[in-house]
């Protein structure tokens, strides 16, 4: 950040402050590390911190409105729709239009800055429309698949 050179009772120092957090900063002194505590707080330089919130992917999933026990269905079924958590390309589908998935089951994979990052399923169900195809470029918050009972 920023460099210093004091002059104290005849002896050099060679000052480099190199973080400011509330009231700690960290500075360097002739080569040594030192954590000092000031009285107020100070203010970082210009270079802000950037904070985001984790990228977490996302089953929107609305509940089931009733169990038909009169077939014999034990629930356990669900709907919703898997959604793109980053920008990104469908590298491959691991589904197709039709398919029963399960809780867990991988359904498609993105890649995104030479990393893939599979999807998998959050509800049992039958996978109801595919959105996209493989090599489409999606963004954040895009609907990829439904999923229905």
């Amino acid at each position: 950040m920023k460099n210093y050179q004091f002059t104290i009772h005849g002896n050099q120092y060679n000052v480099s402050i190199l973080n400011i957090e509330d009231n700690i900063v960290e500075v360097e002194v002739n080569g040594s590390n030192y954590k000092v505590e000031v009285d107020k707080d100070m203010q970082p330089v210009k270079t802000p911190k950037l904070v985001r919130p984790p990228a977490v992917p996302s089953t929107d999933t609305s509940p089931s409105t009733g169990v038909d026990t009169s077939s014999g269905s034990s629930g356990g079924g669900g709907a919703g729709t898997v959604k793109s958590p980053l920008p990104a390309t469908v590298f491959k589908l691991h589904v197709k239009e039709g398919d029963k998935v399960k809780v867990g089951q991988q359904l498609i994979t993105l890649e995104a800055m030479k990393m893939e990052n599979a999807l998998d399923s959050d509800v049992d169900g039958v996978v109801k429309s595919i959105h996209v195809k493989i090599g489409e470029s999606v963004k954040e918050g895009d609907t990829l698949i439904e999923i229905g009972e």
